[in-house]
This record gives structure tokens, C-alpha cells and sequence, in this order.
């Protein structure tokens, strides 16, 4: 049962509401990089390329319920047979977030779950529109599991931290 501190029920009484409230304030790109670096060579390889991708995700707070979460993404392409690098991108991008009212436990679970949920379609257009205008077909990253590579992080430190709720 949740306790109700003098404070909250006075802000109660006065018609406040206390339910955690999440915002996105701002989100933006901080850092992209696109090399095709064989060109225009690559631009004529023939058969599916080799693609690797590295995804990882950062918070920190930056005072007053406000934390920047950032998504980076590493993407590169080599050809089938030669492992000739055909172009490599990487996208450093990041949104500023407003968290109230959430219990001090929600608050790592939201910045790296939530939160590059959020961001991650249009981090996705970024990294498909910098291909496609490097001369490629453009790069359509599948929908990433934030939740399973955070339980997956949870597991990796020893269950340290938030523990998940709820089945997974």
C-alpha cells in the first residue's frame, strides 16, 4: 500500500495531480556519419551485402526531472564475396525527456526502455534516408526488443538494479 506523505494530500486537496507524467521535450540528431569509402565501385556490387548493426542507448540526467537519452546506432554493409566495405553509417541520436512523479524504481526502466522506443522511428528514417542518399537502397532497420536488451542487461550484472515486474 502506497503512503500518502502530509505534502501529497495537501497537493491532493488543492486538486493537483500526482500520476507520473512522462514528455518528450525536445529530440534531435547530435552526431551522423556516412562513408561509402569504395566508390562508386560499391554502388555496383552484385548479390545481398553482409550487414551488421550495433545499437546502444545512454541516459543521463540533466536536472529539474530532465534526462537526455541517447540512441546510437552503427550500421555497415560489405560486399557478399570480397568483404569489401560498401558503406558504414553511424547516428548519434538523442532525445530530451521530462519524468514527474514516477517512484525512483520506474525511472531507469522508462530512459532505457521507453524512451528509445520513442526515438527509434525516427532515428530508423535518419539511417534509411543517409543510405538511400549515399546511393543505396535505403536501410530499414527492424523495430529492436528495448525490453528484452534491458532484462538481458539486468541478467549481465547480476540482477543489480530494477528488478523486472510482471512475467517475462
Amino acid at each position: 500500500m502506497t503512503e500518502i506523505t502530509p505534502e501529497a494530500a495537501e497537493a491532493l486537496a488543492n486538486g493537483a495531480d500526482l500520476a507520473p507524467q512522462a514528455g518528450i521535450l525536445a529530440q534531435y540528431v547530435k552526431d551522423l556519419s556516412f562513408e561509402n569509402p569504395n566508390a562508386p565501385g560499391s554502388l555496383q556490387m552484385q548479390g545481398q551485402p553482409k550487414i551488421e548493426i550495433n545499437v546502444n542507448v545512454n541516459a543521463r540526467a540533466g536536472g529539474q526531472d530532465m534526462y537526455e537519452v541517447e540512441l546510437k546506432i552503427e550500421a555497415s554493409a560489405r560486399a557478399p564475396d570480397a568483404g569489401t566495405l560498401a558503406f558504414q553509417v553511424e547516428l548519434l541520436y538523442a532525445g530530451l525527456f521530462r519524468l514527474t512523479g514516477a517512484p525512483q524504481e520506474a525511472v531507469e526502466p522508462f530512459l532505457i526502455v521507453e524512451a528509445p522506443r520513442i526515438l527509434f522511428p525516427f532515428a530508423r528514417r535518419v539511417i534509411a534516408d543517409a543510405v538511400r542518399d549515399g546511393g543505396f537502397p535505403p536501410l530499414m532497420l527492424e523495430p529492436i526488443d528495448f525490453g528484452g536488451l534491458y532484462l538481458q542487461q539486468l541478467e549481465a550484472r547480476g540482477g543489480a538494479g530494477v528488478q523486472p515486474v510482471g512475467n517475462a
